[in-house]
């Protein structure tokens, strides 16, 4: 087994390292979510964690980690009887993007349980992580309903697994770790008010402290047990800090005063439900632990709601989670300074008591002469609740000289479903109809592999005719494997819109170019609750740019969109070919999301020789690919061309108007976008 990098020896990132250890010392606080740019260190300090938690005593031969001073009833290895404990050190266990169901929850034999009687199960990962770490790399990637069922059972503390009426329950507790980099997609907000804390990580701009890291870390790569050794001493106080915290919580006392603080603080944010509050007086009471305290102070207060407020601010995916600090000191001002029992107004030892009261969640513990400054936020990057970056001079869509400004958008309407015809077998999603492990029972097959689904009615034909050649004498069915049949259900899919818009003069007038930016974030946002994979193409002047990659990162696209200057002629052949390009590579990278073209045009070309001829041989050349597409019909004005309905004709798809595109407009009908053509 590999030497893991010393938690004590990361440099900087005191938001990240806090978060953890809070949840080292309580569980209960509901696990963090680790937020920011790719290379932070945020799956090295997930994983150094691991060595300074405590030793757990598990039941010899238990599969489940039972604690042999109060085991689960309801074990499926019980019942358990009296015996000593064998001491294991705590699990990290990784849970990966790709995981299956099964997987994650474990899985019952059908097989035996419908022949038998038998709940034969086999463990999942959430068994493997009960008394330990879960970590999930890019939860932000795992798929919905898998993330439905790691939250649930983080919540309940327990996992469910069913099968046709077959249940086997075990108990399922752990610290639940989740790190995500926002530019490759949001959770949503449902999902992201199930963590207990959430932290931002952004490299330091700091030269010396970036020389040690990289010092560090080289040292660590030539030798990590001799790096590791080095370490030791810091590590074992840290350790022992832990144990000390951990026996001290139960003895913290959260008096009324902050309490109120805590409900003050949450009711002034806005936040939904009660789950912010619970999660906020755990987290003051196990920051007051880690400083060695048996009372709950505003400090405490004031930065668990640093920790446990932010993401739950967000309302849709164009929010960026941050709190206002200012907001939040009135709030905790007005709701009445706390007190220590001995009348001291402020009782905070310094950071190194977790009383810091400072911008970030606090400081733990650090090696001598590691430099305890807080890392800067890059360069226009701002706090958590920040502004984004703006644009660089030369990113795509950047004014330039002679070119209009950006216009703000219009506000967003709910659409009309656009969806692609067919049954994919796509990742699941909400837009289109595709075959999926989860939905409506449409029939059953044979199992390809592990059986995961089962068809009762389909298996119970199968093995009928052959009771008699099987001997069967009492009242059970005799059933083999051949006769299991795998249930095959329809549900929904997700779908990479490509939105190709049209950024010329044509489209320039700003209560225009407003209107049609509003419809395109309409869009976005849709393509968020269906959870489809977005792009961006513009076209302007003399080409086409892809302003954004396909990525789930809705948001992203969104300040794409709201930088989008206009200006110049109409390439429209330059836009519907550059989209041709994205959308043939990313058939290599993932054949079975189906995609779906979204053209934003009032459909005239020009610029070029016979543009309008070069325009309609790259629509038909989607067409012949039978790429589903839909135009977005932006012509205005008494006199209309219907320009954008003949591209619609020729890329085989339909046309909608900016009004027909509302999902509450007079033609209220939800629009499937259709790939066979439609006669003129």
């Amino acid at each position: 087994m590999s030497t893991p990098y010393p938690f004590t020896a990361i440099v900087g990132q005191d938001d990240l390292r806090l978060g953890l250890l809070l949840n080292a010392v309580s569980p209960a606080v509901g696990g963090v979510l680790v937020r920011g740019e790719k290379g932070t260190a945020k799956s090295t300090a997930v994983r150094a964690l691991a060595a300074l938690m405590p030793e757990v005593a598990v039941v010899p031969g238990c599969r489940f980690s039972c604690d042999p001073a109060s085991p689960d009833p309801a074990c499926p290895d019980g019942p358990h009887a009296e015996a000593a404990g064998v001491a294991r050190a705590a699990r990290t266990v990784e849970l990966p993007v790709g995981a299956s169901e099964d997987r994650l929850v474990g899985a019952l034999d059908i097989e035996r349980a419908l022949s038998e009687g038998v709940k034969a199960f086999e463990p999942g990962l959430l068994a493997d992580a009960h008394r330990g770490i879960l970590y999930v790399d890019e939860v932000n990637l795992l798929h919905d309903h898998l993330v439905d069922l790691l939250l649930d059972a983080a919540a309940m503390g327990a996992s469910y697994v069913e099968r046709e009426g077959v249940s086997v329950r075990h108990a399922a507790r752990f610290l639940l770790v989740g790190t995500m980099n926002p530019e490759e997609g949001e959770l949503r907000p449902q999902l992201l008010d199930r963590f207990g804390l959430t932290v931002e990580v952004s490299a330091s701009r700091d030269t010396d402290e970036r020389v040690e890291v990289v010092r560090r870390r080289l040292a660590y790569d030539d030798d990590p047990e001799g790096f590791a050794a080095r370490w030791s001493e810091e590590e074992n106080a840290l350790r022992e800090r832990i144990a000390g915290a951990r026996a001290l919580l139960p003895r913290v006392v959260l008096g009324d005063g902050v309490l109120r603080q805590i409900a003050a603080t949450c009711a002034a944010f806005e936040v939904d439900g009660m789950r912010a509050d619970i999660v906020m007086a755990r987290t003051a009471t196990a920051l007051a632990a880690w400083a060695g305290r048996e009372e709950v102070t505003a400090d405490d207060v004031r930065q668990a709601a640093l920790l446990a407020l932010p993401h739950r601010r967000r309302r849709n995916p164009f929010d960026a989670p941050g709190l206002d600090e200012d907001k939040l000191d009135q709030t905790l001002d007005e709701a009445g300074p706390q007190e220590n029992s001995d009348g001291d107004d402020d009782p905070d030892p310094g950071p190194d008591g977790g009383g810091d009261g400072g911008g970030g969640g606090g400081v733990p513990p650090q090696a001598d002469g590691e430099d305890r400054t807080p890392p800067q936020p890059p360069q226009g990057q701002g706090s958590e609740g920040g502004s984004p970056s703006p644009a660089p001079e030369n990113a795509p869509g950047r004014p330039a000289g002679g070119e209009q400004q950006p216009v703000t958008a219009a506000e967003p309407f709910r659409t009309k479903m656009l969806s692609v015809p067919g049954l994919g077998e796509g990742a699941a999603g909400r837009r289109s109809r595709a075959r999926t492990e989860h939905g409506r029972t449409t029939g059953a097959r044979r199992p390809e592999g592990a059986l995961t689904k089962l068809h009762l009615a389909a298996t119970v034909q199968a093995a009928a005719p052959h009771q008699h050649a099987r001997g069967r004498s009492g009242r059970g069915l005799v059933v083999r494997r051949d006769d299991l049949r795998q249930a095959t259900r329809e549900g929904r899919e997700g779908n990479l819109v490509l939105f190709v818009v049209d950024a010329s003069g044509s489209m320039a007038a700003r209560q225009r170019m407003s209107a049609v930016k509003g419809a395109v974030l309409s869009l976005l946002l849709d393509a968020y609750q269906r959870r489809d994979k977005v792009g961006l193409v513009t076209f302007r002047g003399k080409e086409a740019d892809v302003a954004l990659p396909p990525t789930s990162s809705v948001d992203a696209a969104a300040a794409r969109l709201e930088s989008l200057p206009t200006g110049g002629r109409t390439p429209l052949a330059a836009g519907l070919l550059k989209a041709h390009d994205v959308l043939r590579v990313e058939r290599l990278r993932d054949p079975s999301r189906r995609p779906l073209l979204v053209v934003v045009t009032d459909g005239r070309a020009t610029g070029g020789p016979e543009p309008v001829a070069l325009a309609g041989r790259a629509a038909r050349l989607h067409r012949s690919e039978g790429t589903a597409s839909v135009v977005v019909d932006c012509e205005s004005g008494y006199v209309r061309l219907g320009l954008a309905g003949e591209l619609a004709r020729e890329l085989g798809g339909t046309a909608v108007t900016l009004d027909e595109l509302r999902a509450d407009s007079i033609a209220g009908l939800v629009k499937d976008v259709t790939a066979a053509g439609r006669a003129a």
